[in-house]
């Protein structure tokens, strides 16, 4: 047989000056299986866990509720004051009267049949729940770092230098984001690039980071501390570890297209590298605006790779799947640009 007690919080004024928190500590007492109601000015300090831990030992409750604040703030505290006084820990639930009562209604009447409401919800809740006990299981120490701006960037730099590989994936085919773009910082108008490369560098040369551009993620599994996950690599067509970032492959290529990295005011070639400073410094020929099409087949032009002396292009390249085991996901993919001419209103 259920012995549930209820715990409602006044939260000072915050809950008490909207809800009528006597009037539904009343209520919660009448519902099937409380044993035990109160309302009390601020459930959360040390007098009104003690309400919590005594009643439990008096009353021999087996599930206790609190209709206060958000759980993401005192969750945990309740959770302790029932676990001192020997009730497991997920015998308990919360309501939460305050953000979802207190503060978004005016009316005192409408604000305190939603706060009953909720408190019966938890009621039930409670009664359905088991005793549940912490596991240990082991995990993947390994991180995924889905973005290669700045922020993804020191993101795995930091992770590494702690000891832990990381694998960051980057969809386009250099690592440095929308900084890279930048000619400085706010506010101190430092040079993004001199703040910006170093960094790169060592992303590429860290014995911690397995570096994957002009990759994306495709499915992410499991759960926390065990995630499994998909990566799409895109095939560059040229071999990175044979590229030598000379460039002769881009000046015989008879193809121009606006280039993405400042924004279509300039032009790049089919075969490119994003910029000067790119990490990996390795050319990507661009299928979809190739001579040859998409599939590289047929060949109609073979120009770049007639002048690579490197041997670098390779036509046969094809999308290849990677598999990761990560135990920690972290995504820093960035943002895009409002496109100006959307914003009528500014002119």
């Amino acid at each position: 047989m259920a012995r549930i007690g209820v715990f409602i919080c006044h939260c000072g004024e915050n809950i008490a000056r909207t809800v009528d928190v006597k009037r539904a500590a009343a209520w919660a007492s009448r519902l099937p299986g409380v044993v035990h109601s109160v309302e009390y000015r601020y459930m959360c300090s040390d007098p009104g866990q003690k309400l919590i831990r005594d009643a439990i030992q008096e009353k021999g409750l087996t599930g206790v509720v609190v209709a206060a604040c958000s759980p993401h703030m005192h969750e945990v505290t309740f959770r302790r004051a029932c676990q001192e006084a020997g009730l497991n820990p997920f015998l308990f639930e919360m309501a939460n009267i305050r953000e979802h009562c207190s503060w978004v209604h005016e009316d005192r009447e409408v604000a305190t049949q939603k706060a009953c409401e909720l408190i019966h919800f938890a009621v039930e809740k409670v009664k359905r729940n088991h005793p549940l006990e912490p596991i240990r299981i082991p995990i993947t120490k390994r991180a995924l770092v889905i973005g290669g701006g700045i922020a993804g960037i020191q993101a795995a730099l930091d992770i590494a230098n702690s000891g832990f590989p990381v694998t960051l994936v980057e969809r386009s085919p250099s690592i440095g984001g929308n900084m890279a773009r930048l000619s400085e910082t706010f506010p101190t108008l430092d040079c993004s690039q001199c703040i910006l490369t170093p960094r790169m560098v060592e992303v590429s040369r860290h014995p911690n980071i397995e570096l994957l551009t002009y990759s994306e993620v495709q499915e992410v599994s499991g759960y926390i501390g065990n995630f499994r996950v998909r990566i799409l690599r895109k095939p560059r067509f040229v071999l990175e570890e044979v590229c030598t970032g000379c460039g002769d492959c881009a000046a015989a290529c008879p193809v121009a297209v606006p280039n993405e990295f400042d924004r279509g005011l300039g032009w790049r070639k089919a075969i490119y590298i994003p910029f000067p400073q790119a990490v990996p410094a390795v050319y990507t020929l661009d299928s979809a605006h190739c001579l040859n099409g998409p599939r590289m087949f047929p060949l109609v032009c073979e120009r770049c790779s007639q002048a690579c002396s490197a041997k670098a292009i390779n036509y046969d390249m094809q999308p290849e799947v990677l598999e990761r085991e990560v135990g920690a996901i972290i995504v820093a993919t960035g943002y895009e640009l409002l496109p100006a001419e959307q914003a009528k209103e500014y002119g």
